[in-house]
């Protein structure tokens, strides 16, 4: 049974930085694509940040800001924070497709085949 985990979520002040984590278990997913995506209170949840073989990719608003990488070994995707705003604010996903994919890093969510149960973020002013 495949379940990716996040862990690293937690409140923080405005201009803060955190560290979250999306393990999986049940299958490797090494260079296939993984995402991050968060749902802020009263909201559609939004992509953040994606990898796969091709790269990464980001939404405009954590460009600059927030860097995701991956190590193959663990099985274990990273999403850096940095420069914590309040509107970053959300429960932040991780996702994982079970398949190749050729077009690179995933932003549309409705590609991914695996999902987390997502860890809170929470950014003080």
């Amino acid at each position: 049974q495949v379940q990716l985990v996040e862990s690293g979520g937690g409140l923080v002040q405005a201009g803060g930085s955190l560290r979250l984590s999306c393990a999986a278990s049940g299958r490797t997913f090494n260079n296939y694509a993984m995402g991050w995506f968060r749902q802020a209170p009263g909201k559609e949840r939004e992509f953040v940040a994606a990898i796969g073989w091709r790269g990464t990719n980001y939404a405009n608003s954590v460009k600059g800001r927030f860097t995701v990488s991956r190590d193959n070994a663990k099985n274990t995707v990273y999403l850096e924070m940095n420069s914590l705003k309040p509107e970053d604010t959300a429960v932040y996903y991780c996702a994982a497709r079970g398949t190749y994919f050729s077009g690179g890093p995933i932003v549309q969510e409705e590609l991914y085949d695996y999902w987390g149960r997502g860890t809170p973020v929470t950014v003080s002013s």
